[in-house]
């Protein structure tokens, strides 16, 4: 399914790339702020995702919609209280909205340190304190610096593609750009139920065709114990 996406979605790319003056390289023309779309406002980004003059594009719908988030380091270190710089960017309900978006923002290789993009099933906020994150926890795998934009992209094609078995058990993914490093963690919503949380790991694993082992950390040891916090589980 996610070669499946990304090959029926190839000449739209395309067309979009044409359409927001993005070079065949995948570069922007121009130089954006930290989270920012090329060519302007959501409505306009919606419209040319679903339609070109002259031409129809069918539009193949998600079984969740999707909101990308994002956290800016020189809002974070201004911020009152955890997250309170944190912003939706937009949200998404077709392959074609998808591709429209993920085309016009930056990679994680192109984000500023102490970033961190987000893409959550819609109505998810990505916070400890959501409800139905609460009672969660997370996969997090780590790859050194402006290593990560594949995977991170083959994530968001097995979340968006329904690709995990317990997928309903997924809240969403992050990526978080570091000095030395970048990692992407994929949250869920159901940390005891280990058998769910295994198959999850080890199909992510499989997706991008990541080798080393990963652990799983629950939000509540998280919370209570910060950097102490151990792995409940690893595959």
């Amino acid at each position: 399914m996610v070669e499946e996406i990304m090959k029926s979605e190839e000449q739209k790319l395309i067309d979009v790339n044409k359409h927001r003056g993005v070079r065949s390289d995948g570069e922007e023309d121009e130089q954006l702020e930290e989270g920012e779309i090329v060519g302007g406002d959501a409505d306009t980004l919606s419209s040319s995702s679903s339609s070109r003059p002259g031409t129809a594009i069918a539009q193949h719908p998600l079984e969740h919609s999707w909101t990308f988030w994002f956290d800016t380091p020189s809002a974070k270190s201004k911020q009152v209280a955890w997250g309170s710089s944190m912003r939706p960017i937009y949200t998404f309900s077709t392959v074609e909205e998808f591709w429209s978006l993920y085309n016009n923002i930056h990679r994680p290789s192109k984000l500023a340190q102490g970033a961190d993009f987000y893409c959550f099933k819609n109505k998810i906020e990505p916070k400890w304190e959501d409800p139905v994150c609460a009672n969660g926890g997370k996969w997090t795998m780590t790859f050194t610096k402006a290593k990560s934009d594949t995977c991170w992209l083959y994530t968001l094609l097995a979340m968006i593609g329904e690709q995990f078995d317990h997928g309903d058990d997924i809240c969403g993914a992050v990526v978080n750009v570091r000095a030395r490093q970048e990692k992407i963690a994929l949250w869920t919503k159901n940390a005891a139920n280990e058998s769910a949380q295994l198959s999850i790991g080890k199909q992510w694993k499989e997706f991008i065709d990541y080798n080393d082992t990963i652990g799983f950390i629950f939000h509540e040891d998280a919370k209570t114990l910060d950097r102490s916090a151990k792995n409940k589980y690893t595959v």
